[in-house]
């Protein structure tokens, strides 16, 4: 079994709880690791953090370059053409590390995925499809491609979802964040949504609300 390469850090404990953290279209694992420090977590909280790198593939709206993604991407239209196949592999490598969590004796309630832009369309997938209980999905500056594509699974139905997206975001605009919050209302979920006035990004008033986030999910 073959696992995605990944940047861990470890709590100074045994970890009770997990984060899997999804980078964007051409960054890598080690792109959030520097802001761990900066959640302000409580000690006993005992969090593993897990930053998986992508694997490196051409990409089409980047004129076939090579770069990391967790798939391609064929047009910028509407709310993205992309790989299907590639996607679904993504998702199926995700739940890879989530079974090895859980191996690790991490129950699923205590584990959140994460992800930003590329990464985070990937979180939705899956974390709202996953067959067994999630601790919450955290999506920031991304969206929602597959909200039609795959069968939800019910013990996720009340899954926590906190979205938190950029005003002035031109990569990923407002609008697909917006039509996301559309898309899990009809299907029954409840996501909260912030919005910063910022661009494709993350900023330090973002980081303490994430920050306190976690902390309420998993304490």
């Amino acid at each position: 079994m073959t696992y995605l390469n990944s940047v861990v850090i470890e709590p100074k404990k045994q970890a009770k709880a997990s984060i899997i953290w999804l980078h964007g279209l051409g960054a890598s694992g080690h792109d959030f690791e520097p802001l761990v420090p900066h959640f302000n977590l409580p000690e006993n909280l005992d969090i593993r953090f897990i930053f998986p790198h992508a694997p490196e593939i051409p990409v089409t709206i980047n004129a076939g370059y090579l770069m990391p993604a967790w798939c391609d991407i064929l047009s910028m239209t509407g709310t993205r053409e992309y790989n299907l196949e590639q996607f679904q592999e993504s998702v199926s490598a995700i739940n890879l590390l989530i079974q090895r969590e859980k191996e690790k004796g991490i129950p699923s309630e205590k584990i959140i995925v994460a992800g930003f832009s590329q990464g985070g369309a990937v979180a939705y997938a899956v974390a709202l499809t996953h067959p067994e209980p999630l601790a919450g999905l955290l999506a920031l500056s991304t969206y929602f491609p597959t909200a039609d594509v795959f069968q939800y699974h019910p013990s996720n139905a009340t899954l926590p979802i906190q979205i938190y997206h950029g005003d002035f975001d031109t990569q990923v605009e407002p609008e697909l964040a917006e039509q996301t919050i559309v898309d899990l209302t009809k299907k029954g979920f409840q996501p909260s949504f912030h919005r910063y006035p910022m661009g494709h990004e993350v900023s330090m008033e973002q980081i303490q609300h994430i920050g306190k986030w976690i902390t309420d999910i998993l304490s």
